[in-house]
């Protein structure tokens, strides 16, 4: 009789154990459907800003990844969600035992029902998360901003920027510190050499010091190859580091300034629209003094980069030489170069706000 009293008993603290056993089944189940539900160290994906409107952002990031990845990638595959199971009908008196057997199928099977893109809290208003499987953001996300750069064709409207980042880890300048050693490797280490900046941005995170972050992250580029230089005009690459409150996200893209530091908006606007032509042929007198006022803004920013960095633009050799060519040959003529110099003003405002 003391054991069928035992078990009347138990069951009271069993309840409470079987419901902690349901809820880590439950959460690998949610894991195994979509991966990670938030943003966490040892992530892979695409950050990306929006205008106050975060659901809209998702669709227009689904629609425009799968559009591309699709196109560099090939079709997604998926394969059919075979539910096993595995005799946990007829071993109900051994509970642990056939919960421990299902969570190790469901981790064998994790990487086949992933998804390529899925959506991932970000922590952060205004921000999503994009978790990326099988594919390198940075080409993806380089294809996508030099395809709209060349066409000038607008395909979202509540999407700002999009950041590839490459991977991510605490945000505490020791685990920053000892990640970048090896992540910034591929760029920076000798033989490979390269002209960069570092852009920072923080969110929801107070902990963290600028200066500090820029500074170290800095000196180990530079130790990684001592040929390694800083240009903040027109660099090679461009460190992106985007701390949302204890995650750092890392990447390392080109062509940062001339896809208007990666803005989907700004990237597809061109002096050569005809709209803003009309416009500036209609004001008359008003479009000769704006012109004017674009270029003297324009010679006086060269001559404070010409002041500054006399050695860099001989030692790198790519400052003018590779910057000018590119807006002549979008622009042409003067007042559009004007122009467009103001528009990269423009779309500096925006990113900084």
């Amino acid at each position: 009789m003391a054991a069928p009293a035992q078990q009347t008993t138990q069951p009271g603290g069993g309840k409470r154990k079987g419901k902690a056993q349901y809820v880590l089944a439950k959460r690998a189940r949610r894991c195994d459907a979509g991966g990670p539900r938030q943003l966490e160290p040892g992530l892979q994906g695409i950050l990306i800003t929006c205008n106050m409107n975060e659901r809209k952002c998702v669709e227009e990031a689904y629609s425009l990844l799968n559009e591309y990845g699709d196109d560099m990638y090939g079709p997604e595959k998926f394969t059919d969600k075979d539910q096993q199971p595995s005799g946990s009908e007829g071993e109900d008196d051994d509970a642990e035992a056939a919960l421990k057997k299902e969570v190790g199928d469901i981790k064998a099977s994790t990487e086949m029902r992933l998804r390529r893109f899925q959506s991932v809290e970000s922590g952060a208003n205004n921000v999503v998360f994009i978790r990326t499987l099988g594919i390198e953001p940075e080409k993806l996300v380089h294809h996508i901003l030099h395809d709209m750069y060349k066409t000038k064709k607008k395909k979202t409207r509540v999407i700002l920027r999009m950041l590839p980042i490459s991977g991510t880890c605490k945000a505490f300048l020791e685990d920053m510190k000892k990640y970048a050693e090896t992540f910034l490797e591929p760029w920076f280490k000798a033989p490979n050499k390269g002209t960069f900046q570092i852009v920072y941005k923080s969110r929801n995170n107070s902990h963290v010091n600028r200066e500090e972050v820029i500074r170290e992250l800095a000196g180990i580029v530079c130790t990684l190859n001592s040929e390694n230089k800083v240009d903040l005009t027109n660099p090679q690459y461009t460190v992106v580091v985007e701390i949302i409150k204890a995650v750092c996200c890392l990447s390392v893209v080109k062509d940062y300034m001339l896809f208007r530091k990666y803005n989907l908006q700004e990237v597809v606007k061109s002096p050569k629209d005809p709209s803003q032509l009309n416009s500036k042929q209609g004001n008359g007198k008003e479009a000769k003094l704006e012109s004017a006022d674009k270029s003297d803004q324009n010679n006086t920013a060269e001559g404070k980069n010409n002041q500054q960095v006399p050695a860099n633009t001989e030692e790198l050799g790519q400052t003018k030489p590779t910057f000018n060519p590119q807006v002549v040959n979008e622009g042409g003529a003067k007042p559009e170069l004007a122009s467009q110099a103001t528009e990269g003003s423009k779309s500096n405002e925006n990113d900084f706000s």
